[in-house]
């Protein structure tokens, strides 16, 4: 006779998604899924595994619900520096406003602890990485192809300073920066990527 599940995974995944994003890896103990959940351990071992396992399985619903939609908004849209901007202006919102402010990102957050000395949370972040820089990339070679860059701008090298920022972004939201400081930020560097020399 099969085993009959008394919880519903997906709703228990994203808490435990939300519980890493706001606390982080390290300080995030079973008990503490444990009681966000309302799922005993013996439940939650049988259906994910232990806390290893629960965390990638976070990084991956993350990654599939939260960041490869922005990114598959950001290579469709065909508006060059614009659709940039755009970009990181919902991002400063996001990681600035509402429910999750100050929580900075799952991903980023993740680059800047021990989980990476796992091979398989390695693998998705890079996963992310090459993903982020890629639709930054496409972005790019429609700003160019409308004349909107710089003529000595190289486009993998502007896509991944432009990745790097994202980074910055969700990190120092998560440290308390403003939506004005970090937007600020974010228009001043976008300004160099169209700076043209006079005619």
């Amino acid at each position: 006779m099969p085993d009959i599940k008394h919880f519903a995974p997906d709703t228990a995944l994203e808490a435990v998604l939300r519980l890493f994003w706001r606390r982080g890896f390290a300080a995030t103990a079973i008990q503490d899924i444990v009681t966000a959940t309302g799922v005993n351990r013996s439940s939650l071992y049988a259906t994910f595994g232990g806390k290893q396992e629960l965390y990638r399985a976070a990084l991956v619903r993350y990654l599939d619900q939260r960041s490869r939609p922005a990114m598959r908004r950001l290579a469709e849209d065909d508006r060059g520096l614009p659709a940039v901007a755009e970009f990181f202006r919902r991002l400063v919102e996001a990681r600035c406003v509402g429910e999750f402010a100050h929580w900075g990102c799952l991903i980023s957050n993740a680059h800047a602890g021990t989980e990476t000395s796992d091979p398989e949370v390695r693998s998705l972040l890079d996963r992310h990485h090459a993903e982020l820089r890629d639709a930054l990339q496409t972005a790019l070679a429609s700003a160019r192809d409308l004349g909107q860059l710089a003529a000595e701008m190289e486009l993998r090298s502007g896509a991944e300073l432009l990745a790097l920022l994202a980074y910055g972004v969700n990190l120092r939201s998560r440290a308390g920066a403003d939506a004005s400081a970090l937007g600020a930020t974010v228009t001043a560097t976008l300004q160099t990527f169209n700076d043209r020399p006079s005619a």
